[in-house]
């Protein structure tokens, strides 16, 4: 999955949430396409999209941005609460630190700071879930909502149990690193390994050099990661999700289970889903160009449907 910045981004700016600062940059050539704000996953800072992917959303025409979710990357570490590791974090009747509400807001709040008005949203992993909840919290402010490798917006703890690996979870969060930038190289190749697909073959030398490229603590941060996956979420189904909509997930993801994508495509009205061969719980290049015409393709065909205003 490890990734790292090459590509023409813009240097990094923050947009504020109240007390919480979320670290976002841009693709810059072009920047004048169809707003697309990409949204990691659990822990990982926003340089885990890989370049290729982002050059080839470009080329269809939007103006991509990313950004680092509250406790990862460069945006606002929350001090530590009750010492746990994901698995408990997972299970815990309420968050510790704050709300996938606030989460939905840092999103609603890095457009406010990037001038759009409204965006396409393609989240990955937990940030496939935080894309499902903006759409439910500021409707008006999504496009078109792409949720890839994600579980339902609306589970959490033993109701989500049943589409995740648990045997992959217990490997994951059982990873044990120094806080080192040698540490954190090493925590990127494992964590990469762990989530590709079982039936390709793992390429170490590449995930090493993205690794070192990108020194990511936050792979191996369980104190932000379990305030991350204990942030609890009190809104509303996302059956009640009325913009377009479509769910990819990898047929070999050893982490989150297809029946995942299955679940949330068959919830969300006039929602799509694709099934990706070959792929784990991953973007890897082999699917760069079916995800990049899929993600074009709702846009297009969103564009002439009633929605929110263009910028």
């Amino acid at each position: 999955m490890s990734s790292s910045s090459i590509g023409p981004w813009s240097p990094v700016r923050w947009a504020e949430n109240g007390t919480v600062q979320l670290a976002y940059d841009r693709w810059t050539e072009p920047d004048d396409g169809d707003p697309l704000l990409l949204v990691m996953g659990l822990g990982a800072n926003r340089r885990w999209f890989p370049d290729g992917l982002c050059r080839m959303l470009a080329a269809r025409g939007f103006a991509v941005a990313r950004y680092d979710q509250r406790d990862g990357g460069e945006s606002t570490r929350l001090p530590s609460t009750v010492a746990r590791n994901p698995v408990s974090a997972l299970f815990a009747r309420r968050g510790e630190a704050y709300t996938a509400e606030d989460m939905a807001d840092d999103t609603a709040a890095v457009m406010d700071a990037l001038g759009w008005s409204s965006a396409h949203l393609l989240g990955v992993s937990l940030g496939g879930a935080v894309a499902q909840r903006v759409a439910l919290r500021h409707p008006e402010r999504v496009r078109t909502l792409t949720t890839m490798a994600a579980v339902p917006g609306d589970t959490s703890g033993l109701r989500a149990v049943r589409y995740i690996r648990l045997g992959t979870l217990a490997k994951f969060t059982g990873l044990r690193f120094p806080d080192t930038p040698e540490g954190s190289i090493a925590a990127a190749v494992a964590v990469s390994r762990l989530l590709n697909s079982p039936n390709r073959p793992f390429d170490e030398t590449a995930a090493r050099e993205n690794a070192v490229r990108n020194v990511d603590g936050g792979v191996h941060d369980r104190q932000a990661q379990s305030r991350q996956i204990g942030a609890q979420w009190h809104g509303g189904k996302i059956s009640a999700i009325s913009r377009p909509t479509l769910v990819l997930h990898g047929e070999d993801d050893p982490l989150i289970k297809p029946a995942a994508g299955k679940a949330i495509a068959s919830r969300i009205p006039g929602a799509r889903l694709v099934l990706l061969p070959g792929v784990g719980h991953e973007v890897p290049a082999s699917a760069w160009e079916r995800v990049t015409s899929e993600v074009r393709g709702l846009a297009d065909g969103a564009r002439g449907e009633a929605g929110p205003p263009s910028d």
